[in-house]
């Protein structure tokens, strides 16, 4: 078992075969040892990375965090342009193979919800838990549903100027330019923002790590990929499983709640896509009870 004896985050670069990926770790506040258990959080996109310092905060108090920039993103390398779901998965298992993890907890956000879902499918023998915030509906033609559905509530929440850049930046980023995918996604982040915490400023630079490629090519093989269960009646880890009352999706939503029976469930009330922003104390309070923190 590896673990980190600093007190400070230290970023550490992975080998998987010709991809690098580039984690950033977060020490346990409370022990220092082999005891400590870790949790690796899975942003969203996919493609558009997510630093979690505000839950990394939250979760150090007991875990080790291992937070990654997906393959292909910011400074984590994919060479061989290899998007495919095994691949996704591959990664998981090189990091945990880093670390020594026989067992871990997995977080997943958004596309990161799915992610975590797809990984707990193949390899459920090694996860302790599962935390599901606002995950995508699901893979092959539930995930063109869900796409769907977040494209008619970024239509439903911006101007017709806005929606219009947004369709131009979308076009250009699928011509690979990345800096039309980092302005898609400032754009798209405001409009998520819009009902729950218009007071925000985003910071430009939270776009720099995001490039067109892993977006380009992760979304067609989540299509390609086999569909996950419509039902999982047991699972050997713990599910936790929230929405915003507000969030980005439709009724494909109701697929991922009815997926998992024994998951514990939340719609959390005044809340959008981004609990941590938009409801941070609910979902605080959520994040503790849910990993025994207080």
């Amino acid at each position: 078992f590896v673990y980190c004896t600093m007190t400070s985050p230290t970023v550490v670069d992975i080998p998987n075969e010709k991809a690098t990926i580039h984690a950033t770790v977060h020490p346990s506040k409370s022990k220092q040892d082999a005891s400590v258990e870790s949790i690796l959080l899975l942003h969203g996109g996919p493609g558009v990375p997510e630093p979690f310092s505000e839950l990394a905060e939250i979760l150090t108090a007991k875990f080790q965090v291992i937070y990654f920039q997906q393959r292909g993103t910011g400074e984590s390398s994919n060479p061989s342009g290899d998007y495919s779901m095994e691949a996704y998965i591959s990664d998981i298992d090189a990091i945990a193979n880093h670390f020594g993890l026989a067992k871990f907890h997995l977080f997943g956000h958004s596309w990161g919800g799915l992610y975590a879902q797809i990984y707990a499918q193949a390899n459920p023998e090694k996860l302790s838990t599962v935390f599901l915030s606002s995950p995508s509906s699901g893979t092959n033609d539930l995930w063109a549903e869900t796409e769907k559905e977040v494209l008619a509530y970024n239509q439903r929440n911006s101007t017709g100027w806005e929606f219009l850049k947004m369709g131009i930046y979308s076009l250009l980023g699928a011509f690979g330019y990345d800096w039309a995918a980092q302005s898609l996604f400032q754009l798209v982040l405001a409009v998520y923002h819009r009902k729950h915490t218009p007071e925000i400023v985003i910071d430009p630079a939270f776009s720099d790590p995001i490039k067109a490629a892993p977006i380009n090519q992760t979304r067609p093989k989540i299509v390609e990929y086999k569909a996950l269960p419509d039902i999982v009646e047991t699972a050997p880890y713990d599910i936790m499983l929230t929405y915003g009352d507000g969030d980005i999706y439709g009724p494909s939503q109701e697929k991922s709640l009815a997926r998992y029976p024994t998951a514990k469930i939340e719609i959390i009330k005044d809340c959008g896509h981004i609990p941590w922003i938009h409801n941070p104390t609910r979902f605080e309070a959520i994040v503790k009870s849910f990993y025994s923190l207080e």
